[in-house]
Order: C-alpha cells, then structure tokens, then sequence
C-alpha cells in the first residue's frame, strides 16, 4: 500500500448484503463496454443519434461487512489525512478526476444561465449549478481512487454539449485541474480542487481547497466560489452519513451580483439537515431574491418579503411545538451519531419558481456504489476509444477497471503496483534532480481572483500524446 496515498473522500462505504464472484481477469485492453437497458455489450445510439451511455455496472459492488477502518484511523485524531493507507475495499471504482467531473451531469443549468437575457436570473441558474455540484455524493461514502501524478482524464458529452479534460498537477499536495468547455462556445467551467481531511474520532471532515471558476462568454461574465465543507458521520460505527455545511459566496465579477448561499449543519435535532438557504443581491447590495431547498432534492427561488412573511408565520408555529416538547427524551449515543429522520420533501412557498430538482437514481443504484446514472458511465470504454485517448486516462487504470469488473484480488495488486511504479518514478526524478513538468495545466494567478490556480494551456484535444509519460 502506498503510504502517500491521500484520503481524498469518504473513508468508507454502506453495509451492503451483496456479494459477488470475480466475473473477469481480463487487462482494461479487454474490457467491454455495458448497455444496463439492452443487457448486452456496446452502446446503442439513440434515435436521434447521439450514443447511449451504460446505465449500470459489469459487477455488483462486495460487502464491506466484514472490514473495520478503526484499526487504521484509531491513531490519527484531529491530523490530515494524508499519508493514510486504505484498504482497496473502501474505494469506489472511479478516480477523483473522475469524480470531480460530475460537477457536468447537470449541466444544463449553465446552458440555461446562457439563455437568459437578465443577469439576476442567470445567478439564480448558476447558484443552482453549484448546488447541483454536490448532489452526486449524497449516500456517496465510497473512497474514489487517488490519481497518480500526471493521470488524465477526458470526457466528451454530446448531449449535454460539453468536453472536459483534467489532470493530476501535483502529489504533495495532491491537486487535481479540471478545465470544461461548450461544443458551441457559449461558456468554459474551470478550477483547481485541493481537498483538505481530518479525522475527527466519529467523522471525517473535507475542507474545500480550491476556486471554481465559469465563464459566461456570450456575456461576458465571471462567476467564481468554493464548494461547502463536507462531513462524514459514523465512519468508525453505526451508519454512514453525509452532510454538507458552510457558506458558498457565488461572485459575479462582471456586474457586482453577489449570492450567499448557506449550506445548513444538521442541528442537535436534525431539522436543518441537507438545507440550503441563502440570497441574491444586486451591487447595490440590494436583496433581489431569496433562494432555498436541499441539496440532496430541489432548489426554489422567491421575492424576499414572501419569504420573510412564512419565515415568521413558521416561527409562531415552532414555538407552539417546543413548548410541549420533552427533550429529556433524547437519548445520547457515545459510539455514533444518530443521522435524523430525513423527509425529502421541502415546503413551498407560494409564489416560488423551482430552479433545481435531483435527477431519479437507477433502481439498482444501492448495489452499484451508489451512482447516478451519470457517475455510472463515467468509467465506460467504449468500442474505438483506444484509438484516440490519451495513455494517461483513467479509463486505462487496471486497478479501477479490475474493481469495477469484480475482480477485487487483481485490483488491490494492480493498485499495489501502480503506487509502487510511482514511488520508483518519484525517487528517479530526485537522484537526476529533475522536476516534474506538468502537461496539460500550468501554475498561475486566476486573473479574476487573484489567488494561485492551475490554468489549461490548451491542445489536448488535438490528439498529440507522443511526450505523455508511462504511468500504469
């Protein structure tokens, strides 16, 4: 195991009672591709053309029932994870490029923001956007594969009229660059993620390192913000869990528009869990709307003195209820904490305009990871893409490929493998004193923040890979 490996993400996954057998010891070079609604290999194009994507796995996810994390993370209470090993068995089968690029799966929202001629209503549809960013990882507590210095990983959706390529910038500390674009020319979406975790005894707590930046080109406008923090409950015992809390700022740098968007802490009775509440101003800081819902099911958007004129009807109705409430009744539990009763619904107030809804998750979703639809062909190699892709994509890992075919004896080896590759690498590069040169991304200054990011020097795209290094 590679003690450089960093915890990106959720350190462990659901219970789950399935169970598999290894279905495949082929190399990635043999993998086929699954269509989840025909029931046999290879995409389908759809009647109007535009290729279908796989709508499940080619195996089940294991059971993780009979692996504990405690004897790994006991010592390591209130550090940064970052040089902690994790048992392949709490991974999911995707890299954190990949991950990453599920910021896109509602990408129409940024497409609508384009259409829009008022400047109000577009960051109402990007402050959607960046709720939406973080929808994917609801019951998402797997652990995505660390990239390995210089991993690419490239994505081009038709449909959805984006492309996207990323990379693996830096190992220590581990930053991962990501820079999206329109087919048509209407926007670019880029940003550096530089995940900072902490263990914290019950929990692991992500701090969000890193801007996000989209450009709205027929516009002429900026849009920048850092995502929430993110907590994991229950990663020693009891059920995993999932919150996001803090504050997002959404700046629009062209027109002064501020939104101020508060991700919602569970609370000691879990009424504000998954909420999301927040505000549009204008320049002249004043409030122009209110916006408000959960980020695991739907955002709203409404004038702010109807919003001001519920808040105070719920309050009356509140304070009526603690009244006869006992909170002697509520047990504490020292060795978990207790996720609340979640009621996925969200009361609308009247004259609202829904900005957001959660896209369904496949039936099949609990034992495949938890994935969306989208997250579920992020990995998919379809029939000629070897042809074309680059050496470093994620698809053409064998460790994710082997875990997502089954096979999880091969995929620990391979993993074992590739780490100790890039050690060796790593180690060669001090003894020569060479420095590692970044391919696709350089370091500077984001000209709209003035903070250090990773920046596209563009070219990927034309398909000229001759100097990329061996990294699998």
């Amino acid at each position: 195991m590679n003690n450089d490996d960093e915890f990106y993400d959720a350190v462990t996954g659901l219970d789950s009672d399935e169970s598999y057998e290894g279905t495949s010891e082929a190399s990635f070079k043999d993998a086929v591709v699954y269509d989840g609604t025909q029931g046999n290999n290879g995409s389908v194009p759809q009647e109007n053309g535009i290729r279908k994507h796989r709508t499940t796995l080619p195996a089940p996810m294991f059971s993780r029932n009979n692996f504990s994390v405690w004897g790994i993370l006991k010592k390591c209470i209130g550090l940064e994870l970052s040089k902690i090993t994790m048992p392949i068995v709490f991974n999911e089968p995707l890299s954190f490029l990949q991950r990453i690029t599920e910021y896109m799966e509602h990408t129409y929202l940024i497409n609508k923001a384009c259409s829009l001629s008022n400047s109000i209503e577009r960051m109402q549809a990007v402050a959607a956007f960046a709720v939406s960013a973080v929808a994917s990882q609801w019951d998402r507590t797997g652990k995505p594969f660390n990239p390995l210095l210089g991993e690419t990983y490239e994505l081009i959706r038709e449909d959805q009229g984006f492309r996207l390529i990323s990379e693996q910038v830096s190992h220590h500390p581990p930053i991962s660059a990501f820079h999206a674009e329109s087919l048509t020319g209407d926007f670019v979406f880029h940003g550096s993620i530089y995940p900072k975790l902490k263990f914290w005894g019950k929990s692991v707590e992500a701090e969000p390192k890193g801007t996000i930046t989209l450009e709205l080109l027929k516009h002429g406008e900026v849009y920048t913000w850092t995502n929430p923090f993110c907590c994991v409950h229950n990663v020693i015992l009891g059920k995993l869990w999932i919150e996001q809390y803090g504050t997002v700022e959404i700046l629009n740098h062209s027109t002064g528009d501020k939104c101020v968007l508060n991700f919602k802490p569970c609370g000691m009775f879990g009424k504000e869990l998954h909420k999301v509440e927040g505000y549009i101003q204008d320049k002249s800081k004043k409030k122009r709307c209110v916006i408000y819902g959960k980020w695991t099911e739907c955002m709203w958007s409404v004038d702010p003195q109807a919003y001001e004129s519920n808040r105070k009807a719920e309050k009356k109705g509140e304070l009526k209820k603690l009244k006869s409430q006992d909170d002697s009744e509520r047990a504490d539990n020292d060795d978990a904490d207790d996720m609340p009763e979640v009621q996925e619904t969200v009361a609308v107030i009247p004259g609202s305009t829904l900005l957001w809804r959660i896209s369904s998750r496949p039936q099949h979703s609990a034992t495949m990871y938890n994935f969306t639809n989208f997250a579920m062909s992020l990995n998919e190699l379809e029939p000629g893409m070897l042809a074309t892709l680059a050496p470093t994509d994620c698809r053409l890992r064998p460790d994710i490929r082997a875990m997502e075919n089954g096979d999880m004896d091969e995929a620990s080896r391979e993993k074992e493998r590739l780490e100790e590759k890039q050690r060796s690498a790593r180690k060669h590069r001090s003894k020569e004193e060479e420095e590692w040169s970044t391919r696709w991304f350089q370091s500077g200054t984001n000209p709209f923040t003035s903070s250090q990011d990773w920046l596209y020097t563009g070219g990927y795209f034309d398909r000229n890979y001759s100097d990329l290094p061996d990294i699998y």
